[in-house]
């Protein structure tokens, strides 16, 4: 029996390329913090920019307003002195709503092999991040396999068998067009019989609103848990954190549909400067377990509350 539970530990190269690429341009909320009161002062107006800046950074209006109020408590107990001071209340507001999500993934040997099942919509990135979460687990010591589910787009199964011959893992595949439950169950065989640690299975990218596809889900969780009562073992979302609200709606879609255990969040270095993670951690609740900023396997990195939190701020000295 063996069990990986992966700690988020700081990593300095990593928070320093996340700090970038979320503040590219300037960093969202700190280099305008200091200009949202010139003279010092907090008061009420402030705090009403403030929360127009997080609207517009895709933090949405529900976790904003949450922030917010939090915020205007401690202006009245007279707390917020300068920026300095809203900056560490505004950190502790961040920390509230992120803390709780940020739950790493834990890979137990309860029953060979531990099966994750990754859904999304097509472009979200999520071959590339299973290619990445193969080389990861691998570097761990573990035994991973990959499930070609995505049968309707050939590129897709050329694409994982790259990432399995990159990193020297079997796939399992089957013609174009077969029955993507049939492919995953063969692989679950396939891994149980040679007693792989994981098998990591892609899915057709689908829009959450395609309520066939949706099934055709549903469907590839019934037909793994007849033979595993327990599986799909982590049911995991990859989101493109570029798509801003939209992002937010596929989660929900998908969580309603298929009770996710998990979500991965990937082009954090496009133009939504990280915002929707605070919106989706307030929303729906579901542990984050990867972020993602770069194209490079190392790129992908366990989501950790507060690393995440002092990158958006800007402010690697803020503990």
């Amino acid at each position: 029996m063996f069990a990986n539970k992966e700690k988020p530990v700081p990593n300095k190269s990593f928070f320093k390329r996340l700090c970038t690429r979320l503040n590219s341009g300037g960093g969202w909320l700190t280099y305008d913090l200091a200009k949202l009161a010139p003279g010092g002062a907090i008061d009420e107006g402030v705090l009403d920019q403030l929360e127009s800046l997080l609207v517009m950074a895709d933090v949405g209006i529900d976790a904003a307003g949450r922030i917010i109020a939090d915020l205007q408590k401690s202006l009245a107990r007279k707390e917020l002195k300068d920026a300095d001071a809203l900056r560490a209340a505004l950190r502790r507001s961040l920390l509230a709503i992120l803390e709780p999500v940020s739950q790493p993934l834990e890979i137990t040997a309860l029953d060979k092999p531990f099966v994750v099942l990754m859904v999304g919509v097509n472009g979200a990135g999520k071959t590339t991040t299973i290619g990445k979460l193969a080389k990861r687990f691998t570097n761990q010591g573990l035994s991973v396999m990959l499930a070609a589910g995505d049968t309707f787009r050939a590129a897709a199964v050329e694409q994982l068998q790259s990432w399995g011959e990159r990193n020297d893992v079997p796939v399992i595949a089957q013609q174009a067009g077969a029955d993507p439950a049939a492919v995953i169950f063969d692989a679950w065989e396939a891994a149980s019989a040679r007693n792989i640690d994981v098998l990591l299975a892609d899915t057709a990218g689908r829009l959450q609103t395609q309520q066939g596809l949706m099934d055709e889900l549903a469907k590839i969780k019934r037909v793994i848990s007849r033979r595993d009562k327990t599986a799909p073992h982590e049911t995991m979302l990859v989101l493109d954190a570029s798509q801003g609200q939209n992002a937010l709606v596929q989660a929900q879609k998908f969580h309603e549909a298929l009770h996710l255990s998990g979500i991965s969040i990937t082009k954090l270095d496009g133009s939504a400067k990280g915002g929707i993670l605070l919106a989706i951690a307030d929303q729906i609740g579901v542990p984050i377990r990867f972020i993602g900023i770069g194209e490079s396997a190392d790129d992908l990195q366990p989501f950790a509350a507060c690393e995440f939190t002092d990158a958006l701020l800007f402010d690697s000295e803020l503990k």
